[in-house]
């Protein structure tokens, strides 16, 4: 599968902006950690691109293994030939599925997905809308805010990085900057003139 066609299949499935938003976020970081992995620049960043594509029409509410979100998308993902280990780590960015994150490109899509999500809303809430002058120190003063976008589950955080192996501030940090390279596909930051 192409990034246009993954692009395409998203863009079919979410009409949420923030939900694609919140993808376009996660290809980005997941691209960046390739990078530095020296892996597969395209395949991680389909990973990120695709790992919620089927959460706004399957959402998943019960935590359901084998139905709804993203089980319903990796059945989809499969039939259209996606390879087995993009699917095991979309499966197993969803703790509720039971599938083991094994490879580096799953524990990387679990420590990105939820710090994606509340790193834009940490972005949000600034003056300049932007990722630009966000810093590490911001962002942890954040996640020991409960009320402060409650639905980033700050457990998971942790576990993300934990599982990389990476020092939080450092991981933070690097998925900041990750997401400074896309920020105008995020709709941060100034408006364009």
């Amino acid at each position: 599968m192409t990034r246009a066609e993954a692009l395409a299949l998203m863009q079919e499935h979410t009409q949420s902006p923030s939900l694609r938003q919140h993808m376009l976020a996660v290809e980005a970081a997941m691209r960046a950690y390739a990078t530095r992995h020296g892996a597969d620049v395209e395949q991680w960043g389909l990973v990120g691109l695709l790992h919620d594509f089927d959460y706004e029409r399957y959402p998943n509410a019960e935590h359901a293994a084998a139905d709804g979100h993203p089980a319903w998308g990796v059945r989809l993902l499969r039939e259209r030939g996606v390879p087995e280990d993009l699917c095991e780590a979309i499966l197993g960015h969803a703790a509720y599925t039971g599938v083991p994150r094994i490879s580096p490109m799953a524990k990387t899509l679990f420590a990105v997905d939820e710090l994606c999500g509340f790193l834009v809303a940490c972005a949000l809430v600034r003056p300049s809308r932007s990722l630009s002058d966000l810093e590490v120190s911001s962002v942890k003063k954040k996640l020991k805010d409960k009320a402060f976008a409650r639905g980033v589950n700050r457990d998971e955080v942790r576990q993300g990085a934990e599982e990389l192996g990476v020092p939080a501030d450092e991981h933070i940090a690097f998925v900041i900057q990750a997401l400074r390279q896309v920020e105008r596909e995020l709709a941060l930051g100034a408006p364009a003139a």
